[in-house]
């Protein structure tokens, strides 16, 4: 009896503690410094990184450059001037940092540029002074040259190669001075994501390390490395110094193709050679350490932006590739070699985790290196190859940086930067839910409890459908759509990653194609039967928002249901027909829908929530980016009149700032008070 009750008040105690953490809210998420970018030093004793903390005052976003030692100790930062500090790149003696930053400069002021420091801060000085300003700087291993972007005019470009300053700084005047502003296209793609194309592109640029000499390594009328959302680097220096490898896409309608191929072209300049050979994409070259090999991702299909990702390796000298992981069926990541180039380590994601993972160059068995609740990133290996660092986040914890052996180990938190921020929060560990759907196939979900849960109460609940379609919800942070901000609300957050998600195989992501609204629907569907029996769920009280794809769904949602009692709509397909027509990476709708509405009308008109406009009956919040041409603000805006033309309740938001995502943190304060005062409206 004793035991009993001193366990009880040991309970009860441990419960008023609880009890007595805040929730957490938007507000607290936009004091987060945001880590990133970790970079290793050479000799293994420093790790640089960058730390973004929101300004909600001034509405900006400022990012800063950190050393931490690793073998422990507080992290120091190296950089004050300047809003944007990023990309710290070593000199191959560890005495110096690369970066990049706005800071006031020399001529031309106001510009990103390229700059260098001592690894304690010190002495930092500008290296480029280019009007189409520099950016994602590479230090060659020999320490001579640096690598680097810049927004050119590809009509300064030279035969020799060299890069013309005069002819590029005259072209950025002239188009500053030049009163008329209008925008003339001949072809696709003349717009992308949030920004319009002018008569500018992306090349990389060669200088050596003190800035001279500056060469165009790329010239052309194409943009290189192409957009990318994420994965590995688009480039890489070979370990001689003597060659840079390149991702590029050549095809001359980029708006209809996927068929990025890696290219190698010397550091002194010249013809370009192709390398790759596959209809997909290829991407994220990255040489070993002793020179032998080329590794990078690729894709087999082309024009699927959501193919299967394997890791290939060219042997340079007799030029075999070999395909490393077609026997594993997810996607690769990043990738970095072991330093003896005896193995490839790679991040992939399974089930809503992102764990490492390890195969010899040779071929053979992948083994796990780091998996469980969690998602790893960004490892890096000492010279030795007995220590690693990597970055880790989860649903729960925002990213910070660890130290671990690399054969295994307790790892070891070499960044603690927001424990005083989180430690008197609540931040809820994420469950599991998986449920059969209407044809058995297995569907897998999250669950975010609320703040301060008690068994013992029904709470309403939101279901957070992700984009894509080809993503997933899983162990990450984000600060978009986060769903501790609505679990410290007090809702039940259920994230269900229905076909389409990625981390369940190929077959799994596939089945969505053609069929947007088919089986994708069933799966939330079932996700929502069962998490109406939950003994904790009041079942009269669930909401659904999504933002793209999610967006979509709920769009779908409004002409198929009326299980939810509110619904959020961000930036999502209405019309599918004018979407295909108005959006710019056009691979997309042609893949997805089997081509232009033209080529199949029928896939269109069935799966366009558009054509149930009728059934419309949930109060529906609609959201917009007025600069998102991803899914352009058109379909916000007819999402919104059918709302209103059928009565139904419905508000209308747009952020003429913003384009796919909201950003600024005065918006994402607006944003997040916004959806949850709707949802609130039709729950509690």
């Amino acid at each position: 009896m004793r035991v009993s009750l001193v366990f009880t008040i040991a309970l009860a105690s441990a419960g008023a503690l609880m009890a007595q953490k805040k929730p957490f809210d938007v507000e607290t998420m936009l004091k987060i410094q945001r880590i990133g970018e970790p970079a290793l030093s050479p000799d293994g004793k420093l790790v640089a990184f960058t730390v973004q903390t929101p300004d909600v005052e001034k509405n900006t976003r400022p990012k800063q450059i950190y050393v931490v030692p690793i073998e422990g100790g507080a992290p120091r930062q190296l950089t004050r001037e300047g809003s944007n500090n990023e990309r710290p790149r070593w000199s191959p003696d560890s005495k110096r940092i690369y970066f990049v930053s706005d800071r006031p400069g020399a001529s031309p002021n106001g510009t990103t540029q390229i700059w260098e420091m001592d690894a304690n801060g010190a002495n930092a000085h500008q290296i480029t002074k280019l009007a189409t300003e520099a950016g994602g700087v590479l230090v060659s291993p020999e320490g001579k040259r640096i690598v680097f972007q810049s927004s050119v005019y590809p009509e300064c470009d030279s035969i020799t190669g060299i890069f013309d300053e005069g002819c590029n700084k005259n072209h950025v005047d002239a188009d500053a001075k030049n009163p008329v502003k209008a925008r003339v296209y001949t072809s696709l793609l003349y717009r992308h994501w949030n920004q319009w194309q002018n008569k500018r592109r992306n090349h990389l640029l060669v200088a050596n390390a003190d800035g001279t000499d500056v060469r165009d390594l790329t010239p052309g009328n194409r943009d290189v490395p192409p957009f990318s959302l994420g994965g590995p680097e688009g480039y890489a220096i070979s370990p001689d110094s003597i060659e840079l490898a390149f991702a590029m896409n050549v095809d001359p309608q980029p708006a209809t193709s996927t068929n990025i191929d890696i290219y190698t072209v010397a550091l002194t300049g010249g013809e370009a050679k192709k390398i790759t050979i596959s209809p997909g994409a290829d991407d994220g070259p990255q040489y070993s350490p002793d020179g032998k090999y080329l590794a990078f991702r690729t894709q087999f299909r082309a024009g699927y932006e959501a193919d299967r990702y394997r890791l290939q390796v060219l042997e340079r000298m007799s030029g075999k590739t070999t395909n490393l992981t077609e026997t594993l069926d997810r996607w690769v990541g990043s990738f970095t070699w072991s330093p003896d180039s005896t193995r490839i380590f790679f991040t992939s994601e399974d089930r809503g985790r992102t764990g490492l993972q390890m195969i010899a160059v040779t071929g053979g068995g992948i083994r796990n290196i780091i998996n469980g609740a969690s998602s790893v990133d960004e490892v890096q290996f000492t010279s030795d190859g007995r220590t690693m660092i990597y970055a880790e986040a989860s649903g729960s914890r925002p990213t910070e940086i660890f130290r671990a052996a690399s054969g295994g180990g307790t790892p070891v938190a070499l960044t603690r930067l927001n424990d005083n921020l989180l430690n008197g929060l609540t931040l809820t560990a994420l469950e599991e839910l998986w449920v059969d759907s209407l044809d058995k196939s297995r569907v897998h979900s999250f669950i975010v409890k609320p703040a301060n849960f008690s068994a013992g109460k029904k709470y309403p609940v939101i279901f957070l459908l992700h984009g894509g379609p080809q993503g997933s919800w899983g162990e990450a942070w984000s600060y978009r759509w986060n769903p501790q901000v609505f679990a410290g609300a007090g809702y039940v957050v259920v994230m269900p990653n229905p076909r389409g998600s990625t981390g369940y195989g190929q077959k799994f992501i596939d089945e969505i194609n053609g069929d947007w609204g088919g089986r994708a629907y069933e799966d939330v569907m079932a996700v929502a039967d069962a998490v109406a029996r939950l003994p904790y769920v009041d079942a009269n009280r669930m909401a659904a928002g999504g933002g793209s794809y999610g967006g979509y769904m709920a769009n779908w949602l409004l002409g198929h249901t009326t299980r939810f009692k509110a619904l959020v709509s961000h930036a999502g397909v209405f019309d599918l027909a004018s979407e295909a027509r108005e959006t710019e990476e056009l691979w997309f709708p042609t893949w997805e829908f089997r081509g232009m509405p033209l080529d199949s009308p029928e896939v269109y008109t069935k799966w366009s929530p558009s054509n149930y406009a009728r059934d419309f009956k949930t109060p529906t919040l609609v959201i917009h980016g007025e600069q998102d041409y991803r899914v352009p603000v058109g379909q916000g805006l007819q999402l919104f009149t059918s709302l209103q033309l059928q009565k139904v309740p419905s508000k209308l938001v747009l952020f003429p700032d913003e384009g796919h995502w909201v950003l600024k943190p005065k918006n994402s304060v607006f944003w997040y008070k916004t959806f949850l005062d709707w949802i609130g409206e039709y729950t509690k």
